[in-house]
């Protein structure tokens, strides 16, 4: 896995909306220019690609030294390894037939291009920049020998975003499909488990605890009400958050069980963690059962918050022992206790999809070098 944090290689970037895309460079991942906003034009596909390529030369013209490539996230379906954009695009709907945009850029800037999903980037940036080198560096400073090189990364928002990163690798999958917010709702019946995982999902409940409307209400309206310091329902607001949290959890247990590394969860929501936390937890800690009446643990591993210092502690620990060599009077040290954790963002998501889309572009070079 590499680090890149003392790279002097300049990485073009974009943060690419529906109404404005920003355009900005990264050293070291690190911001070095002074970002370009410009409208994005996303009805009108011609003027939407010069605004592409007025913005990228922009910041090069700022720039004392070339860049070696142009990384970026896009919202929505894609043939990301090929740079192909395509099919239902809300904020886009002039790139609905497909469009070879990362081809494009790249004949007309000379360097290479990837474009890659949101949720990926932000797991790959806290995988090589962020939440696991953190971990490890903390678990290798109290004497632990257990390291982590998995790491699931969610994002909660407008949407419920998931990236996974395998041995230091991004994992894209096959058809640049990751995800788990088409997973089902645990407490309702056909319905995407994104419905409760949500900006959205947070005022629907919101609304219908309290028995008034939220349509007018932000998530950080909702955590100053839940907090008492702004008119509301309290209990309501608090009981929005917890459901979230509930709902997420069933969601990350499918995923940790498939993945089995860390978690860690970015998005603006997260500043409501004190009570979203608690029950997401709960929900991971859960038990199943089996038809002949056995109960076993949702989740196979144990699972610590890493933002409590107490449990932080005993993930820490572990079950260590020496255990002895048969025959001999050597020992090893055994720890049998399989854990993961779950911890909230110190980046923030934005800058760890600007980190990962540095470090992928920089890894896929001295991959091909």
């Amino acid at each position: 896995m590499g680090n890149y944090k003392n790279d002097s290689r300049i990485v073009l970037t974009l943060d690419a909306g529906g109404t404005n895309m920003v355009f900005g460079a990264m050293k070291g991942e690190e911001y070095i220019a002074e970002p370009i906003t410009l409208p994005s034009n996303a009805n009108n596909l011609d003027l939407c690609l010069r605004t592409m390529v007025t913005g990228f030369e922009s910041v090069i013209n700022h720039l004392k030294k070339s860049p070696v490539a142009i990384s970026f996230a896009f919202p929505g379906p894609a043939d990301y390894p090929n740079g192909i954009i395509g099919g239902f695009l809300p904020n886009f709907p002039s790139f609905r037939d497909g469009v070879a945009l990362g081809p494009f850029l790249k004949k007309h800037f000379g360097i290479p291009v990837f474009i890659n999903n949101d949720g990926d980037l932000y797991a790959f940036g806290e995988a090589l920049g962020g939440a696991l080198p953190e971990i490890n560096a903390r678990l290798e400073a109290a004497g632990c020998a257990k390291r982590y090189r998995n790491l699931i990364g969610y994002t909660f928002g407008t949407g419920f975003g998931i990236g996974t990163v395998i041995d230091g690798r991004l994992n894209r999958g096959d058809n640049s499909c990751v995800e788990t917010y088409c997973l089902p709702h645990p407490k309702i019946r056909g319905v995407i488990v994104e419905d409760g995982v949500s900006i959205r999902a947070v005022k629907r409940v919101y609304g219908e605890r309290s028995g008034s409307s939220a349509d007018n209400l932000t998530p950080k309206d909702i955590f100053e009400i839940a907090e008492g310091v702004r008119p509301g329902d309290r209990e309501a607001a608090k009981a929005a958050f917890a459901e979230m949290g509930e709902v997420a959890g069933e969601a990350m247990a499918t995923a940790v069980t498939l993945i089995d590394g860390l978690i860690v969860i970015g998005g603006g929501i997260t500043a409501s963690a004190k009570y979203i936390m608690p029950s997401l937890l709960e929900s991971m800690r859960g038990k199943i059962g089996t038809l002949s009446g056995d109960e076993l643990n949702k989740v196979q591993m144990k699972v610590y918050n890493l933002d409590d210092e107490d449990e932080f502690g005993q993930f820490v620990r572990g079950e260590a022992r020496n255990l002895k060599i048969y025959g001999s009077d050597e020992g090893v040290v055994y720890d049998p206790q399989k854990r993961v954790g779950v911890m909230i963002s110190k980046m923030g998501a934005s800058k760890a999809i600007s980190v990962g889309a540095y470090d992928f572009a920089l890894a896929e070079i001295d991959k091909n070098d």
